[in-house]
């Protein structure tokens, strides 16, 4: 009996090799492309975490506000914030920085900081109060919110340092690029 549909035995190997050949290929050529992230890689960070990050002689364990969406949302709500905890918003440009207390009924401080990681003011902000407390510098990249009193109590003053490599390693963790916001080769600051 004949087979319905005769393929003959080389003509398929043939076939074969050459679908291999393509495929082999096709992989080779897509090396230069991004790859997926490895299996056991683990998933970026997110607004809620935080990172142990040093201003002047203090380490604080910051959340990290990049996205449009966290600015906006900042600690609204929030009731929850430890004594050494606090937000760092970051800022792809130096800029003049305002903000406010909408929605906010912690007592909080902002310092805000130049791009070179120099603490350069520190205003008071008032729960639920809606008005600006903007920034007298405009070349102002980060702004960093604490619990009010906080600066005073740890002395820490205009002039103090933000570690701007550990800010980058935490911008890394959050699966974001430093260097998109300047910090593409800093080094650690003491």
């Amino acid at each position: 009996m004949k087979n319905a549909n005769p393929v003959s035995h080389p003509l398929l190997v043939a076939v074969v090799l050459v679908a291999l050949a393509l495929s082999a290929a096709c992989a080779r050529k897509d090396t230069g492309a991004a790859s997926a992230p490895p299996i056991n890689a683990a998933a970026p960070k997110s607004v809620a975490h935080f990172f142990p990050i040093r201003i002047g002689e203090h380490t604080v364990r910051m959340q990290l506000a990049v996205r449009p969406a966290e600015h906006q949302r900042g600690l609204m709500e929030r009731r929850d914030l430890g004594r050494d905890d606090g937000m760092i918003f970051i800022y792809e440009k130096p800029q003049q920085l305002s903000f406010w207390m909408k929605n906010t009924p912690a007592p909080l401080d902002i310092g805000y900081i130049n791009a070179s990681g120099v603490l350069e003011e520190i205003y008071q902000m008032h729960p639920f109060d809606e008005t600006t407390v903007s920034s007298r510098g405009t070349q102002l990249q980060f702004a960093l919110e604490m619990n009010q009193g906080w600066f005073r109590a740890a002395g820490v003053k205009p002039g103090a340092r933000l570690d701007l490599a550990a800010l980058a390693a935490a911008l890394r963790e959050r699966g974001m690029d430093p260097a998109q916001f300047g910090l593409g080769s800093v080094t650690a600051t003491r």
